[in-house]
């Protein structure tokens, strides 16, 4: 029997025919210097017992959508004939070589053994390979490895218990191609065509749309509208300060602070008759700091710009190179609870010697672990992000491999320890009808605290002893002014934060839409200014052209403008719909364009809005 085996990486190919081969097969060239052929034996048991197998692979995605060449005048084919046009998927230019070595390949082959990632997309890709594979041998069987990390153990399990590809997900992946491509092709048509024929600074520029991308841009111009908006606002608070056992202690007002100079000046003035406080309430209570929940996708891209201060792309392009290297496991996962069968000590076993956090790591063993926490989303095909190997910092090819390394290895460690404990003491005084108080913290046990060095817990200082029914005549009291502070511009996190509460790409995605936005020069990323904890962030900012852009599609009256968060939502719930076989890319393909239909008549209609927007914004008139 032979087997013809295709990853979706050549790092993965290579990696799984170390495994499956016992560390010896052997390599041939193929028509691309990236991409491998790696010969051996294996025994995968049950039906299919010793086979020769090859195992190869492609470089993602192996076609690409296309219109027949009739529609590939921009100026010529108007822009409404490309929702009922013909397209084509065929075998991108640049797949070529990989397409001809799978046929090749496949042809004396009796089973062809899908190894690519296991998520949608991963789904849709072994379809295109098993097209391909079908055109060069249409005798070939197919068979799927559902697999999720590139420990050996887990590989010989996927390799000896294959399933079906699964179809549903590929045609949820096959609907959403169809719809970018087209909404894509034309928007970006008209768009391009109108602007460059009203400015001559966009003459040779192309105006690209994407169905991610402006929600993407939407949510950084709100924000920087806000920001343009803000005035500062005047604000009294109410400071009450009191001397006790050789320590100063400040009162929290319960009102925080009111808007009006002459309503500050009356609660002051109830104070001050009352001249005396009285404590009216202290509790001491248990103080429980949760440890994180197990690391998601999204997760990691928010919190690699945070903590690690690598951009959100560059932190998932990472994790998948060590992912491909077998030292962590699959890192585009939306679940955050780990399986009650995962054997996560033989994980812990693994970091006891490293120098770092190799101590931590053997507690846990000896009594200190806990269960992780369980979060609400499970996607049944991936584990949260963990370690499976341990590697040194030496061994990874840059500091920032080993920042992203260290980052999933320490979240993974936290989440089998305990939460942090402390005792908090809060005292509630009253003087006249106006209400304060203070807390103050002690750290009891910092628990995961000791390795996930990326939060902190502080002891503040002691409260000195307030009793129940204390009366005092505080040190001061008197009136403070302030002003509100501006909001800021939109960090890395918090734009993937929205992007992820409004559904706009996936776990995945989110941070390619995030650099194409940059790429098409609608929105930039600068170094925030100022001093404090929040100078040296990345914010971003939209420039003339991307503020124009959004400007102009809200201004034209879209019941859903382009770039708001709802068409683009509503399209990824119906895409999770295919997904779970409850809805057809057909159904959801008609009813898609027939809603933009409705929208791209409306902007050709009052296109006159985008253009006044762009004369305001890029060339201020």
């Amino acid at each position: 029997m032979r087997i013809l085996c295709v990853a979706e990486k050549n790092s993965i190919a290579k990696s799984v025919a170390s495994i499956l081969g016992g560390g010896h097969f052997r390599r041939r060239d193929t028509k691309s210097k990236y991409i491998k052929n790696y010969d051996f034996d294996y025994d995968f048991g049950g039906q299919l017992g010793d086979c020769n197998v090859t195992m190869t692979a492609v470089s993602g995605h192996l076609t690409e959508a296309s219109f027949p060449p009739e529609y590939s005048s921009w100026s010529s084919v108007p822009q409404e004939v490309l929702f009922d046009a013909q397209i084509r998927i065929s075998v991108s230019k640049n797949s070529a070589p990989l397409a001809d070595n799978i046929r090749r390949e496949a042809s004396n082959a009796d089973y062809l053994y899908i190894w690519t990632d296991c998520d949608r997309e991963g789904e849709y890709i072994g379809t295109e390979i098993s097209n391909v594979a079908r055109s060069g041998n249409s005798r070939i069987r197919v068979l799927r490895a559902d697999f999720n990390n590139l420990e050996r153990t887990h590989i010989i399990r996927a390799a000896r218990n294959p399933r079906n590809l699964n179809q549903w997900a590929a045609d949820a992946v096959a609907a959403r191609i169809e719809l970018d491509f087209r909404l894509g092709a034309i928007f970006t048509r008209i768009q391009t065509l109108q602007l460059q024929k009203a400015f001559e600074i966009l003459k040779k520029r192309v105006i690209s749309y994407g169905p991610c991308q402006f929600p993407t841009l939407g949510f950084v111009v709100d924000r920087w509208q806000r920001v343009e908006d803000f005035l500062p606002e005047q604000f009294w608070s109410i400071k009450l300060q009191d001397r006790r056992q050789a320590k100063t202690v400040t009162f929290n007002w319960k009102r925080n602070r009111v808007f009006d100079h002459l309503a500050a000046l009356v609660y002051l003035e109830r104070c001050l008759e009352a001249k005396v406080a009285k404590v009216t309430n202290v509790v001491q209570k248990p103080k429980t700091k949760y440890k994180p929940l197990p690391l998601t996708t999204v997760e990691l891209t928010k919190l690699g710009p945070k903590f690690l201060r690598i951009s959100a792309k560059k932190t998932l392009e990472i994790a998948e190179h060590l992912y491909t290297n077998g030292f962590v496991s699959y890192p585009r996962t939306e679940t955050d609870q780990f399986d009650p069968g995962m054997d996560l000590q033989t994980l812990i076993s693994k970091q006891t010697s490293d120098p770092s956090w190799g101590t931590f790591a053997s507690d846990l063993l000896s009594g200190n672990f806990r269960n992780p926490r369980s979060g609400s989303h499970n996607d049944k095909a991936h584990p949260p992000i963990h370690p499976i190997a341990h590697v040194t910092q030496n061994a990874l090819p840059s500091q920032d491999h080993w920042k992203v390394y260290q980052f999933i290895t320490r979240r993974f460690l936290a989440c089998c320890s305990d939460h942090a404990r402390g005792a908090e003491t809060i005292v509630e005084v009253t003087m006249g009808d106006e209400q304060f108080s203070q807390s103050g913290l002690t750290v009891l046990e910092h628990n995961y605290l000791d390795v996930y060095i990326y939060e902190k817990w502080n002891s503040s200082a002691q409260l000195p002893v307030y009793e129940m029914n204390d009366e005092f005549v505080p040190r001061q009291v008197n009136i403070i002014e302030g002003a509100t502070t501006s909001p800021t511009y939109l960090t890395e996190p918090e734009l993937i934060s929205l992007m992820d509460a409004n559904g706009i790409g996936t776990d995945a995605t989110m941070a390619e839409h995030i650099e194409k936005v940059q790429e098409r020069e609608y929105v930039l990323k600068r170094k925030r200014k100022g001093k404090g904890s929040g100078a040296g962030v990345s914010e971003f900012v939209p420039t003339s052209l991307g503020v124009a852009l959004v400007k102009g599609y809200d201004e034209i009256g879209l019941e859903w403008s382009l770039t708001k968060p709802f068409l683009r939502r509503e399209m990824e719930v119906q895409l999770k719909n295919i997904e779970k076989g409850q809805s057809s890319k057909n159904v959801l393909v008609e009813v898609t364009l027939t809603q933009f239909r409705d929208v791209f008549h409306l902007t050709k209609t009052r296109f006159e809005c985008l253009l006044r927007r762009c004369k305001e914004y890029l060339e201020g008139q």
